[in-house]
Order: structure tokens, then C-alpha cells, then sequence
């Protein structure tokens, strides 16, 4: 499907006005219980659900593209064109009270990012951005990252479990935060990894590591960090796609500074 900047710009447009909506309720449903219990200790909340029929439905009324949401699946995510859903990004932190929840959207074509939106509602923050073009902040456009060091750089890092025995194990993730540590006294853990990316791509961390695969957690960060001018690989250096078990981003010389690093720890499945 042939798809013109001006045709992307349009489509972003009607994501803006759905997503305005959706937080609306997403406000409102602040410290909601837990609903469906996920795997290990994860859930959703009733409002994760509500939000995902809600954005699902405006979106496909309103451009006819299908939606690969989080929580009900959905189309592909290699297809030709196709919305990526996260209807809340830190879902622990949202029904904790915390304001560190956001909305994630990606508009992949082929599984290549070529947009990307996240809302963080409590905070007011509206990150949009059509890649080839800049990063706008509540609508307004802002300048394309320029080259910084680790050692003057926040970075954003995942939660984890030091005993997990998962595809990245917690000690391997304990390592690289170590190692990190000697460069970087700076390290947050927000617990959104959507928000880290958005973060990244708006210059207030300087980079941010995300040992998920999950491609709700990736695709509208990848996005709005490749329009901002920053970079984007996964832990092992190759380009980042809807594939990749994990991603770094960061400015130019940081995300560098952060793969080297992290390729000094190893190979995850040695720990």
C-alpha cells in the first residue's frame, strides 16, 4: 500500500483526536483494581480492556487500518499497514497511583515504524512524531537530538527480578546495570518503558535500555526516537524490528557508549 508523508500526517491527526478522547477515562480509572491476571505477576486492569475496545474501534472507523492491540491481539504486525497498541504503558504503576502510565501507539508499515504517539495523561505530555520529520511535544516542534556523553546522561533501565530465569536472566540484567553504574551515576527505573522512550526521544534521558520484546512496548518509542534523530538498536547492535527481543536508544555518542557496555557483560544466556 503506497503511503505519502501528507497521508501519514493525516492518519497521526485522527490518532491525536482518539487519543485525546482515551484519556479521558484513562484519567478517571487512576488506581484501578486488577482484572485479568497475565502471565507471572502481570494483570490488566478493567480500564486497559475498556481502552483498547475504545482507541480499537475509533481507530479503525476512522482511517480503516486494523490494530495489533496488547491485550485482544489483533492484526499482524508485519502487515502493510497497521496501528500497535499499548492502552497502558506501566500498568503496575497506574493502578498504584503513580503518574508514570502512558498510551502507546505505533503506526508500523510492513513492520517498519513510521509513526509514533505516547500520551502520559497524568503528567500532560503528548509525544508525536512522523519519522523523516521532528519530534513534536504537545504539538510543538522541537529540535533534533544532538550528540551528549553517558556520564551527563539520565538513563532510563527496566525492572526486573535478579532470580528470573527468563530469556534475559536477572543476573545478566544486574550485570549490565553494574557495569553501567561506573559510567552513569544517573540511572532511573520508571517502569514504563514507553515513557523511557519518549523520554529518549525528547532529549530528557539520555538513552534508556529495554530487555522486552514486546512490540507494544517498542513500536511507537522507536518511532518517535528515530524522528528526534537519536538511535536505535537491539542489546546484540542490529537494527531494531518488530523481531527484536530487546532495544536501546539513546543520542548520538550515548547510545554508543550504552551498546558498549552492554556487549562487555556478554551473552545473556551464559548468566
Amino acid at each position: 500500500m503506497a503511503l505519502e508523508t501528507a497521508d501519514v500526517d493525516a492518519l497521526v491527526a485522527e490518532a491525536v483526536a482518539i487519543l485525546d478522547a482515551a484519556a479521558k477515562p484513562f484519567i478517571a480509572g487512576h488506581r484501578a483494581d486488577s482484572a485479568v491476571q497475565k502471565k507471572g505477576n502481570d494483570f490488566a486492569t478493567e480500564v486497559d480492556l475498556a481502552i483498547e475496545r475504545q482507541v480499537v474501534d475509533a481507530l479503525v472507523a476512522a482511517t480503516g487500518i486494523e490494530v495489533h492491540g496488547e491485550e485482544f491481539g489483533g492484526a499482524d504486525v508485519d502487515s502493510p499497514l497497521v496501528w500497535v497498541l499499548d492502552p497502558i504503558d506501566g500498568t503496575f504503576n497506574y493502578a498504584a497511583g503513580s503518574p508514570m502510565a502512558a498510551i502507546l501507539l505505533g503506526l508500523l508499515r510492513h513492520g517498519e515504524p513510521v509513526a509514533g504517539l505516547t500520551w502520559v495523561p497524568f503528567t500532560g505530555e503528548r509525544f508525536t512524531a512522523v519519522v523523516g520529520k521532528p519530534l513534536r511535544s504537545n504539538g510543538v516542534e522541537q529540535l533534533s537530538l544532538t550528540p551528549a556523553r553517558l556520564a551527563d546522561s539520565i538513563v532510563g533501565v527496566g525492572t526486573f527480578n535478579v532470580d528470573s530465569r527468563g530469556r534475559v536472566p536477572g543476573r545478566y540484567r544486574l550485570a549490565v546495570i553494574e557495569n553501567l553504574s561506573r559510567k552513569c551515576s544517573r540511572m532511573r527505573m520508571h517502569g514504563a518503558t514507553g515513557i523511557d522512550l519518549a523520554y529518549t526521544a525528547a532529549g530528557i534521558l539520555g538513552g534508556a535500555i529495554s530487555f522486552s520484546g514486546k512490540v507494544w512496548d517498542h513500536a511507537a518509542g522507536v518511532a518517535l526516537v528515530k524522528a528526534a534523530g537519536g538511535v536505535v538498536t537491539d542489546l546484540a547492535g542490529n537494527d531494531w524490528t518488530v523481531n527484536s527481543p530487546s532495544a536501546i536508544v539513546g543520542l548520538p555518542g550515548v547510545h554508543s557508549e550504552i551498546l558498549d557496555i552492554v556487549q562487555s557483560v556478554g551473552d545473556p544466556e551464559s548468566f
